[in-house]
């Protein structure tokens, strides 16, 4: 049972009693629908909207022109599990132990008794929804879960009424999708068998069987094979349940758009996470060498395609005009994670994090400088472009300043209320914003000066091509003037650094977990 919290002196009931007395009017301006697009590795220069010139991705510069795209805003962490965690909980990662990038077979990392946006939203009266790529763990224990069963705990058990999910990721097995915490299309006479330790006796790999492979692996990816590509972890069984990769965006899409359709006349809250541009990537035949660039420029088209579909239908049912779309990326971008797809060698003059250093693993800027956009008709004006400093985490404690909801104590720690910024309102975003690389080191920054604290991890990734940021020397950056990090400035500017690290240490206050 979920623990009640209350905030101040106001209980939650009393709450509800005095939004009830607002208007009707009001209720409708303060309670749009709510819709995340939330992409997978798509860095801040994959979109024609940011500057990209080698690929054109018309339905989100639609979406730009409709509302206020950020050239500022970042994902919490520079990978996929820590920056979900924190999005839906308004808590850093690094401050709870076991959010690091998460197996196939991961326990719930957001357990029932945590408060979420989720839970906030459906107490607001929104029905609620999660469709797409999940990541944050299901089940009880890791690596215990009878996948044949109803996973619990799951996604209803932290404020979704409807969920549609991958169980982790495109490379991880099971390779399965997940319909309100139960796997779908099973055959009892074929269970699912998973494992993250050992193969199964006679069940085939990448690394021995490489001549059952379509799509060959780089580094890793070498175990389990489906559907003719060899993913991360072991699995048996399931075979009339497995997906079929390139129908992926399409399958997702399609879910997405009946939760919609579902919930139209009535205030809903929709998750929507893709599976673009996250290997293995299978674009769908119709996307198939359009980009010029392989499967990664592909899938690309196939995420602005997916983004033009959710547009296409608010617009259609008549929802466009009070329905908030919010559209970002869960960490910067990567080329070459794990598969021969010709990511690299098709890249051309293309880049990915635009004019930023690193990528997704990384503490420098491209690890979660991402692409953001936000459009609500009527509230913000179209075409605005903003740079405040902003991030992903604030996302729940701004819907609730939006509808003027009071959240329950201990709910979204780190997560602060600024409405305004995020409706390109007001330049000023955050005072300070704390990020995280995949080693788990911290950096933080004011907007114009980010200061990345010494920590131990390798300096560079060989296998993805991308620097991690990570030295045991302070490093101090100059975002304006060297929006590349070109320059480490730390020893020109001891005092600047004594006060960067003095307020990271604030911000830690000695709440560390090790997600790693």
């Amino acid at each position: 049972m979920k623990k009640e919290y209350y905030y101040g002196i106001l209980p939650l009931a009393l709450t509800s009693c005095l939004v009830s007395q607002t208007s009707a009017q009001e209720r409708q301006a303060n309670r749009p629908n709510v819709v995340f697009i939330y992409a997978d590795d798509i860095g801040y220069g994959d979109l024609s909207c940011n500057g990209a010139k080698t690929i054109h991705t018309p339905n989100v510069e639609r979406l730009a022109k409709m509302g206020v795209r950020f050239t500022n805003a970042h994902s919490a962490a520079a990978t996929s599990t820590p920056s979900r965690y924190a999005m839906l909980t308004g808590e850093y990662a690094w401050r709870k132990e076991g959010t690091g990038i998460a197996d196939g077979d991961a326990a719930s990392i957001i357990r029932p008794e945590r408060y979420t946006m989720a839970d906030m939203f459906k107490e607001a009266g929104y029905s609620t929804g999660v469709v797409g790529k999940w990541h944050l763990g299901l089940g009880d224990k890791g690596g215990e879960q009878d996948w044949n069963k109803p996973l619990k705990p799951g996604t209803n058990d932290i404020g979704f009424d409807y969920s549609f999910i991958m169980a982790a990721t495109g490379d991880r097995v099971p390779c399965v999708f997940v319909e309100n915490d139960r796997v779908i299309n099973l055959d009892p006479n074929d269970p699912i068998q998973v494992s993250y330790k050992k193969n199964f006796p006679g069940e085939p790999t990448g690394k021995d069987n490489p001549e059952l492979l379509k799509m060959h692996p780089s580094h890793g990816h070498n175990q389990s094979i489906v559907n003719g590509i060899s993913r991360i972890g072991y699995m048996k069984g399931g075979k009339s349940a497995l997906w079929q990769d390139d129908k992926i965006a399409e399958t997702l899409t399609g879910k997405a758009i009946s939760f919609i359709e579902g919930h139209k006349d009535a205030p809903f809250f929709l998750y929507f996470a893709t599976q673009d541009a996250h290997v293995p990537r299978v674009p769908s035949p119709q996307f198939v060498g359009k980009s010029g660039m392989g499967p990664r420029g592909d899938c690309l088209l196939e995420f602005d395609w997916s983004v033009g579909q959710v547009l296409d239908a608010l617009e259609r049912l008549g929802l466009d005009k009070n329905t908030l779309v919010v559209l970002s990326s869960d960490n910067g971008p990567v080329v070459d994670d794990g598969y021969k797809d010709q990511a690299i060698e098709l890249l051309g003059d293309h880049k990915p994090g635009g004019v930023y250093r690193g990528g997704k693993y990384s503490a420098y800027e491209a690890g979660t400088r991402v692409p953001c956009i936000w459009s609500w008709q009527g509230v913000i004006r179209p075409g605005t472009v903003s740079d405040a400093l902003l991030c992903q985490i604030d996302w729940f404690a701004t819907f609730a300043q939006m509808m003027n909801f009071r959240l329950p104590e201990g709910a979204a720690p780190d997560s602060e209320p600024l409405l305004n910024a995020w409706t390109g309102k007001e330049k000023k975003g955050r005072e300070w914003l704390v990020l995280q690389n995949a080693q788990n080191n911290l950096s933080v920054t004011d907007g114009r000066w980010k200061y990345l604290r010494p920590g131990k991890g390798p300096a560079y990734n060989k296998n993805v091509n991308i620097e991690l940021g990570n030295s045991m020397k302070p490093q101090l950056y100059d975002i304006k003037k060297d929006p590349a990090e070109k320059n480490n400035v730390a020893e020109k500017n001891p005092k600047i650094v004594t006060k960067m690290s003095g307020q990271l240490e604030k911000i830690v206050d000695g709440r560390y977990g090790l997600p790693l």
